[in-house]
């Protein structure tokens, strides 16, 4: 789990986001988003916030904790950048206004995450309650997206682990996954062209242990699950 609290979600992820850094693993994401104008659901830290203004791009950055606005603030502060403290569940009429005023090409979700004290989650639960979370976000995200008439491009992109062998298999898994759950009835396509996975810098030793505790997990790797959809023409 990446922390019960803000504190330790915000510490894990200073951490985490670090070595995403020294990987390339936040400017690989950053290089698939396409358009000019992103609006970035969950800056967290601000390590994703960084990559996409190094591309260039405008972004307007939204996070519900106070402390990850403040800290995207101090990493990723630029003339590009808009930040918006907002509960995704409940935007008011003003915060709805900004984002609509922005006028987003692209809409990215990347790397689901939130507290313990959030999700629900506990370390006997079995990772139900942050799947129920990041399905729950993931459905919202889209149906924002598809409020907007600006939008053209939602990018979906989590922590997986797959069999690396098997990830052409995936690529559709990942597909069907998306448009039979948050993309139901709207008016966005998945295509398996667009379905990619990254492999995570993991160390062998966290491998080794993995399987071992895990025999079912032999040949699974750590991964990046990205996919582009696009706006129905």
């Amino acid at each position: 789990m990446s922390g019960a609290t803000v504190t330790e979600f915000i510490a894990y992820w200073a951490v985490e986001g670090e070595a995403y850094v020294r990987r390339g693993d936040y400017e690989w994401m950053a290089s698939l988003v396409p358009g000019q104008r992103v609006l970035e659901i969950g800056c967290g830290v601000g390590f994703a916030t960084q990559a996409l203004l190094a591309r260039g791009l405008d972004v307007l950055a939204i996070d519900s904790l106070a402390e990850c606005i403040e800290a995207t603030r101090q990493r990723a502060d630029s003339a590009r950048l808009q930040l918006l403290q907002a509960e995704l569940t409940a935007l008011s009429d003003a915060q709805r206004q900004q984002i609509e005023t922005f006028a987003p090409d692209t809409v990215v979700c990347w790397l689901m995450g939130a507290p313990a004290d959030v999700t629900g989650a506990t370390a006997s639960d079995g990772g139900r309650a942050v799947i129920a979370y990041r399905e729950r976000i993931h459905r919202l995200v889209a149906e924002l997206a598809a409020s907007l008439p600006s939008v053209q491009a939602l990018h979906l992109l989590d922590r997986t682990a797959i069999p690396w062998q098997a990830k052409d298999i995936g690529r559709d898994t990942l597909v069907r996954y998306h448009a039979g759950k948050t993309l139901l009835d709207l008016p966005f396509i998945a295509e398996r062209k667009h379905a990619l996975y990254r492999k995570l810098g993991e160390s062998a030793a966290d491998l080794a242990q993995m399987r071992k505790t895990h025999p079912s997990m032999k040949g699974v790797v750590p991964t990046l699950a990205s996919l582009l959809v696009e706006r129905k023409k």
